[in-house]
């Protein structure tokens, strides 16, 4: 293994005085639970892997709660971004896994109350998420995620909050390019062990751009039993969001200010509707003290449909027959079931379980324009281009296993192995058959020791595999340019290294995570325009940094909390084409920033209410894989208030006000990495402000 840089020597240097400056101080008394990563719940603490925990209180606080960005900007190593543009979905990466996704969450899994948001091809949202309801949002980074399975170089899991007493809630909220929110929570105790908890709000904006407004319609459900050694969830999710699509904006179009949208944004109105209805139930049984501790039996099934209508000129559709046209709008059906049983005696606990997943997408493709000549209208359905079934299916085995070995030294195991299939039934054969399958086996074996080297400190170090296949859409295209299913691309493999240290103290919380992940076959987009990204295996990639985790109370009013990272992630080959010489060599992978920070300091009195200041910084990040262009890295600053006003009887209103950008700060908020337009930026929103209103009424 190559050694780090000097700069990362030092940085760690730094960041290991600090944990050293809290050897002094004595063990913190409260521990945060989580559940991902490990055998068995366990806290966060002991966890021989860097696992991030975001609350109730930081989820309420950080915004109107209408994406997960707000909330997981104080996650070291993830970098969550808004786009501004409800049309695609969040941009999210971890340590670089997940970077070159121009629209989706590729490389990461994801998942609410157990029930995956990824599906079987690699391919997620987080649209759905029900943050109003949830309890808290658990972020695992590092080798330990590959035990989530194909394209798991990260997790993120939302957690709905346990129903503990009836009540009800209504929220309320305003903000800046028009924004309104309206939104009822509430949950019951039913008897008889039954319980439920429910949500449902609906959100509109104009946006700061035009051509950038949005509806947002969800709802969500819990239903819970419970008695002696059962329990059965059922859940239920549901969200309808029609929105308008800006569009990127070329370096020219950027330096303009963030009010600018592509003119061909309004020429052809484009714009997405995204509908989708999730069902998912999980079945807990618990056996007693024997061998066989308890098994659990989780299923689910949903839909997913769009509807997109993009910019691609109509003399680009008449021109090359392979092209698939200017409407997206495709049906999307996926199931799933996952089985597993834990086993425990003595110092070992083991669980064992399998899963099996499949997706069903009906894919067709039009044409976005009618007429000719001056008779032609743009941004409409016209002619079929596309008219396609794509399949995706995995199936699993796992095993995970830890056990103590001394009083102070526990080890950590597993092991998931699988096989991704991936196939396309072209039905519209005018442009030839597109047609075609491909197959992926891997395992991901992982591993850990934990030392507790004081009360308040643990040591650990893991190692792991990582697999990342290609989605159906990577697949769709060949790299040459011509017809066919690219069946000539590989999986993507990695090895990962993490060392990491934990401290916790009166008042005082430390985590510090160095890694190194190096890739082989990375997924790369080799060609891209007018819509048609063409994926190919680029080599070989080198990920490494520092990470840094710091939450500290001087006072009972006061709060500190940073979060720090680095990240240097580069390609080790040469793979372009430039110019008849090769390149790619040291550049550095598109989309990755250096580096990330989030800052806060926080005064809460029972008069006053809280007041917060909030800093976020992220580095400068290439646009695309040769580097011939990048985002500025920026700061922004927040601030924002909250006061809770008891109404008696268990009643409450609390308020939010929030100024997001409180300097104006003109940046670059994420990037369509490698677009062939060199349309690569998508600005932040200005200065803007929030007002929220939360009434619970006495229960």
């Amino acid at each position: 293994m190559r050694r780090f840089h000097l700069v990362e020597l030092v940085r760690i240097a730094r960041l290991a005085s600090l944990a050293c400056l809290a050897a002094s101080l004595p063990a913190m008394a409260q521990q945060t639970i989580v559940v991902i990563g490990s055998a068995t719940t366990r806290a966060a603490h002991d966890a021989p892997f860097a696992i991030s925990v975001v609350d109730r209180d930081e989820i309420r606080r950080a915004g109107p709660m209408i994406n997960a960005s707000e909330a997981l900007v104080r996650v070291p190593g993830l970098v969550a971004s808004n786009r501004s543009n409800y049309s695609q979905d969040l941009q999210v990466s971890s340590r670089g896994f997940g970077a070159r996704a121009t629209f989706g969450v590729r490389g990461l899994r994801l998942y609410a109350d157990g029930i995956p948001a990824t599906g079987p091809d690699g391919q997620g949202q987080v649209s759905h998420f029900d943050l109003a309801s949830a309890e808290r949002i658990e972020v695992l980074r590092g080798p330990f995620s590959a035990l989530y399975g194909n394209s798991s170089g990260g997790v993120i899991a939302v957690h709905t909050a346990p129903v503990t007493r009836t009540e009800v809630a209504g929220r309320v909220g305003a903000g800046s390019f028009g924004l309104r929110q309206l939104g009822v929570d509430g949950a019951a105790l039913l008897g008889g062990g039954l319980d439920l908890r429910a949500s449902a709000s609906t959100m509109r904006i104009d946006g700061f751009r035009p051509q950038s407004g949005a509806d947002k319609h969800q709802a969500a459900a819990r239903l819970g039993w419970r008695t002696g050694a059962e329990q059965l969830t059922v859940m239920f999710n549901h969200l309808d969001q029609p929105a308008d699509d800006p569009l990127g904006l070329t370096r020219e179009q950027f330096d303009l200010g963030p009010e600018e949208t592509t003119v061909n944004a309004i020429t052809y109105d484009t714009r997405k509707k995204a509908r989708q209805t999730q069902l998912g139930a999980s079945w807990r049984h618990r056996w007693g003290e024997g061998l066989l501790r308890e098994s659990t039996v989780a299923a689910y099934a949903g839909t997913r449909s769009i509807t997109q209508f993009l910019s691609i000129p109509p003399f680009v559709q008449l021109e090359s027959p392979l092209q698939g046209g200017g409407v997206v709008d495709f049906d999307r059906r996926v199931d799933g079931v996952d089985a597993r049983a834990r086993l425990a005696g003595g110092p070992f606990d083991l669980v064992v379980g399998a899963a099996l997943e499949r997706q069903r997408d009906d894919r067709r493709g039009y044409e976005n324009f009618v007429g000719s000549g001056d008779a032609r209208v743009l941004g409409v359905f016209g002619a079929l281009r596309r008219d396609e079934v794509n399949h995706a299916r995995t199936r699993e085995l796992y095993a995970q296993a830890q056990w103590t070995l001394a009083a102070d030294l526990e080890a950590s195991a597993g092991l998931r192995s699988g096989r991704v299939e991936l196939s396309s039934r072209d039905a519209f054969l005018a442009n030839g058959d597109d047609s075609g399958r491909v197959d992926y086996d891997y395992t991901t074996p992982v591993a850990a020791l934990r030392w507790r080297a004081s009360p308040g400190l643990n040591l650990y170090a893991s190692f792991g595999r990582g697999h990342e296949s290609p989605t159906l859409g990577e697949v769709a295209y060949r790299a040459d340019g011509n017809g066919g299913f690219n069946d000539e691309l590989k999986a993507q493999r990695s090895r990962q290294l993490e060392l990491g240290a934990k401290w916790r103290g009166d008042g005082l919380g430390l985590d510090l995570a160095v890694f190194e992940a190096r890739t082989r076959d990375e997924l790369g987009v080799v060609a891209s325009q007018y819509g048609r990204s063409a994926f190919g295996n680029v080599g070989r990639t080198l990920r490494r940094g520092v990470e840094a985790a710091l939450d500290w109370r001087p006072a009972p009013a006061w709060r500190t909390q940073l979060v720090a990272s680095t990240l240097d992630a580069t390609y080790r080959n040469d793979f372009l084409d430039c110019d008849g010489t090769p390149c790619g060599a040291g550049n550095r992978i598109a989309g990755a920033p250096r580096g990330s920070a989030w800052a806060e300091v926080a005064w809460a009195d029972a008069r006053w209410g809280e007041f917060g200041v909030e800093w976020r910084a992220v580095g400068r990040a290439p646009v695309d894989d040769r580097n011939t262009d990048a985002a500025d890295g920026y700061a922004t600053a927040a601030l924002r208030w909250s006061k809770r006003y008891p109404l008696g009887a268990g009643g409450a209103m609390e308020w939010l006000l929030r100024v997001d950008n409180l300097f104006d700060r003109h940046h670059a908020a994420s990037m369509i990495v490698n677009d062939g337009n060199r349309r690569f930026f998508e600005p932040g929103a200005p200065r803007h402000a929030f007002v929220g209103l939360r009434l619970s009424p006495a229960h």
